[in-house]
């Protein structure tokens, strides 16, 4: 029997939002679209970035809730990489350090080889292109 690999870290810390300012300045003035990027990927292209966008922003404008519907993408990126649920669950970072932790989530799909600007469906074009990509970081750099 296989016994599953133990979750390890993400590539960057959920404090590094200044290691890509792009992504810093786009969450903070347009966190939606950051999340609407982010979960595009995470769903493989079977949810648009502009309805999860939209979607997030309705929550959060009329019930103060986005961030459970944002917490739920985190989780599932998480399952998806087997990484650590780190510092704390993934509703209380999302409560409490929203735009950090969407700067985190841009950041580890960057890191594992994603233009994440681009979408589920650009991505796959540039793979089948031969376009070369970034490889997949396991873990954070260390010197």
């Amino acid at each position: 029997m296989v016994q599953p690999k133990d979750e390890g870290p993400w590539s960057t810390g959920l404090w590094s939002c200044f290691s890509d300012m792009r992504s810093c300045c786009l969450t903070f003035w347009c966190p939606c679209i950051t999340f609407g990027q982010v979960s595009e990927i995470v769903d493989r292209g079977s949810s648009s970035c502009g309805a999860n966008a939209a979607l997030l922003y309705l929550l959060s404008a009329f019930t103060g809730c986005g961030f459970y519907y944002s917490c739920y993408y985190r989780s599932k990126l998480r399952r998806q990489y087997m990484l650590k649920e780190s510092p704390c669950w993934d509703c209380c970072v999302h409560f409490f350090c929203f735009h950090c932790a969407l700067c985190q989530e841009y950041r580890e799909l960057k890191n594992r080889g994603f233009d994440v600007s681009v979408g589920w469906a650009g991505n796959t074009h540039m793979h089948n292109q031969g376009v070369a990509m970034a490889p997949v970081v396991e873990g954070a750099m260390k010197r």
